[in-house]
């Protein structure tokens, strides 16, 4: 349940940070593209480095480190009235969005029983494709019930990342663990 909220909100974020850029930063389209092209490579650098980190500190702690990132992007998103400010917002949403991904898969191998390694991620591929499509609804819902204010719109996605953050407390991923390796 965690991973659906947490991966809602990171998807909707994908889906729609060039709407986001466009509508409420007022981006041209070169100025999204660039960005989206920036967004990227913080991504990889993001899912390369947080994995060194999440090893020194458990998984819970980054998980909860990865969505608290969310959650300042979320608000520096909100508030941002400039494009430096809506840079630096874009650049952490693409740390956490590689940290976040490479963090989950890693947390999902960890508590799979070695038998069911197949099931365990196919529910969780299942968790993002169903994410896919609560994140960017609920985007747009707002957006529309709101009449086209898209900072509205992305401040509804950051719940999806406090009730994430929420429900990880409660994760023992030790007992999880010792759980899939008596399966």
């Amino acid at each position: 349940v965690c991973i659906l909220f947490y991966q809602a909100g990171i998807m909707a974020v994908i889906a729609l940070a060039a709407i986001y850029a466009q509508e409420a930063m007022k981006f041209t389209t070169q100025q999204t593209i660039m960005l989206i092209l920036v967004v990227n490579v913080t991504a990889a650098a993001g899912a390369f480095g947080f994995g060194y980190l999440q090893d020194a500190i458990g998984h819970v702690r980054a998980m909860a480190l990865i969505l608290a990132g969310w959650i300042v992007m979320i608000a520096t998103a909100y508030f941002a009235d400039d494009a430096p400010t809506f840079w630096v917002a874009a650049n952490l949403a693409g740390l956490c969005m590689g940290s976040s991904q490479a963090a989950g898969r890693a947390i999902i191998g960890y508590l799979s029983p070695r038998t069911r390694e197949a099931e365990f991620f196919g529910l969780w591929g299942l968790a993002v494709k169903a994410a896919s499509i609560f994140g960017p609804l609920t985007y747009g819902a707002v957006t529309w019930a709101f009449h086209g204010n898209h900072r509205l719109g992305i401040l509804a996605v950051g719940a999806y990342f406090v009730v994430g953050l929420a429900l990880l407390t409660g994760l023992d991923v030790e007992r999880g663990r010792r759980a899939a390796l008596e399966a």
